[in-house]
């Protein structure tokens, strides 16, 4: 397959797995556009590189959403893949987390990719092609104690990303579900917020308290490597039909099959019981 030049848009570059994969995406040939609150923090990225633009969003503000993809399109005459990658983690149980917290956490991970994408798509239908990336998670298929509000945050975009790849694919329009499990991008460390010991229920210690700890003990020994990803999702992106869901790393492969497996077994066993619901079915 030839190559095609395309243009990528990439939302929160500044760390983790948005830094690696513009570093990919350059390397690869491609043009990128980063962004991240602090545009400081990417300047590097695109230093006598004409084929990179760096640009400032935090995709909570509206306003610089539809300003950073506008001058996104004016630079490059459009955005060919657009990658939601913008997020942060929250370690806390669901009694213990406040109300701002929670805010929080979906403003960024779930109505910020959101913004993004509206903004985007009118100038995708227009060319009537595109590939819009949408980073969820291993915990986008289970969720783990201490996790519960992450976890939340990436099922919607699961859910989401679903929904809109039924509406978009008949004008030409793909997705990508993107589902790391542990990788060395600071997800655990400083882009993980974490409830305020003070607000520890000791009830949780074994199941959120244990798991809180083995998160935090694991920063920087993670399997996964942030840039092998990022060539994963451009090898995948460059088939001439890309999956809809790519896990990353051997970890969130094992954990995705053993859940969807239980979450079979559990239907299968239940299949009397649940057709029993509809009108005029046998009793279970």
């Amino acid at each position: 397959m030839a190559f095609q030049q395309k243009v990528w848009f990439i939302t929160g570059c500044s760390t983790g797995f948005g830094r690696a994969l513009a570093q990919e995406v350059l390397a690869a040939g491609h043009r990128a556009v980063v962004t991240a609150r602090d545009v400081a923090q990417v300047q590097d990225l695109v230093e006598g590189n004409g084929q990179a633009l760096a640009l400032p969003l935090d995709v909570t503000d509206a306003t610089q959403v539809r300003e950073a993809v506008e001058a996104a399109e004016k630079h490059f005459d459009g955005i060919d893949v657009l990658v939601n990658n913008a997020g942060i983690g929250y370690f806390a149980a669901v009694e213990e987390s406040t109300d701002e917290e929670i805010r929080r956490i979906f403003d960024i991970n779930v109505f910020g990719l959101s913004d993004v994408i509206r903004a985007a798509l009118p100038g995708m239908r227009a060319r009537r092609s595109g590939t819009i990336v949408n980073f969820s998670s291993i915990g986008g298929l289970r969720a783990f104690p201490a996790v519960g509000y992450y976890a939340a945050t990436k099922f919607a975009v699961e859910g989401l990303t679903d929904a809109l790849r039924q509406e978009v694919a008949p004008l030409g329009i793909t997705t990508l579900l993107v589902e790391p499990g542990p990788f060395r991008t600071d997800w655990a460390g400083r882009s993980a917020n974490e409830t305020l010991p003070e607000r520890e229920i000791a009830d949780y210690a074994d199941t959120v308290g244990a798991q809180r700890a083995a998160f935090r003990a694991d920063t920087g020994k993670e399997p996964g490597d942030p840039h092998a990803a990022a060539r994963a999702i451009i090898t995948a992106l460059a088939a001439d039909t890309h999956p809809q869901r790519l896990l990353l790393g051997a970890p969130a492969y094992s954990m995705a099959i053993e859940q969807l497996e239980s979450m079979l077994a559990e239907i299968r066993a239940n299949e009397a019981l649940t057709k029993s619901a509809d009108f005029d079915a046998p009793a279970a």
